[in-house]
């Protein structure tokens, strides 16, 4: 069995090292340049293709000639893609007799497209999953094999609900795996019409609108702290991260994004509906804090508000 493995970031990385202390016949990688702007946080599918002897390669775009010329050449059984970043196309999703297949990060067909376990928590949303699925030119569109049921809880973050992808990708995998090689695995079509498509996000899709409920802001800022860029806003002009918060469920009559009081919790901040309480934030070009210990550092007041 000859396999090519596409793929990036931890869940790119385990499932590869999975294939391989399967002892599976890995013939090429392919996966991305790390982008210095980028908060690298996860492991190097480059480091452990260099351990275990994989040739692996990094090219700007997989489906130019001769990128297609060399998979030709490797003759692969089958191509997994664990979370690579770009859309291939079918001159190479047609060169595997057993398909393409590729992990996707939600429920198919709810959540295609890009930044799953973001957008979910954005959204609020109490469940997720990781999904098996044959690849096809259109993104997260083909066949389902498998799916694994995620719960999230309500104090999960982006990198706590990822972790969790982590396991249950090599879970769907392992269970999975002996049942594609053999030719007997699930093959289910996608109703893209009950499904939801999301976009890539930036770090100034963190911004936060105050005018927005309470659970909503505390949302985005599970959604995008730390490793992610993180959620803020503008306090005395300044850029304001929080990294850290909790939705109060109080009556306030005050407008968003007045500072309502401070305690040895943190930062009580009034919302469109609610008040949010803000942990750990931190004032760009400072340090990461308690936010009281930033009220009292900066002198806040008050009345004051965060924009």
């Amino acid at each position: 069995m000859r396999i090519i493995v596409l793929g990036y970031h931890n869940i790119g990385y385990r499932c590869l090292k999975y294939l391989i202390e399967e002892k599976e016949n890995i013939v090429a990688i392919f996966t991305h340049e790390d982008n210095p702007g980028e908060n690298l946080f996860f492991d190097s599918m480059v480091e452990l293709a260099r351990l275990h002897g994989i040739p692996c390669y990094t090219p700007d775009n997989i489906n130019s000639p001769e990128w297609i010329s060399l998979i030709e050449k490797l003759s692969p059984d089958v191509i997994f893609s664990f979370y690579y970043r770009n859309l291939v196309s079918n001159k190479i999703l047609d060169i595997p007799r057993l398909g393409a297949i590729n992990l996707h990060g939600s429920l198919l067909p709810q959540y295609r497209g890009r930044c799953p376990v973001n957008w979910v928590l954005v959204n609020g949303e109490r469940e997720t999953g990781v999904t098996l699925h044959y690849m096809v030119e259109k993104a997260d569109a083909g066949d389902i094999i498998a799916r694994r049921k995620i719960p999230i809880l309500f104090d999960d973050t982006a990198y706590s609900l990822y972790k969790k992808m982590e396991k249950e990708a090599i879970a769907v995998l392992d269970e999975n795996w002996p049942l594609i090689k053999d030719g007997k695995n699930n093959r289910i079509p996608q109703d893209l019409s009950r499904g939801t498509y999301f976009g890539g996000r930036k770090p100034e899709d963190g911004k936060i609108d105050w005018k927005r409920k309470n659970i909503e802001i505390y949302n985005l800022v599970r959604a995008v702290t730390h490793p992610w860029p993180g959620a803020f806003c503008f306090l005395r002009q300044k850029k304001f991260f929080i990294w850290q918060c909790k939705p109060l469920p109080v009556h306030v009559s005050s407008k968003p994004g007045n500072l309502i009081s401070f305690d040895q919790e943190g930062i009580m901040v009034a919302t469109g509906k609610g008040a949010l309480l803000l942990k750990k934030c931190q004032s760009e070009g400072g340090e990461e804090a308690n936010g009281y210990e930033l009220a009292q550092k900066y002198s806040l007041r008050k009345g004051e508000f965060f924009t």
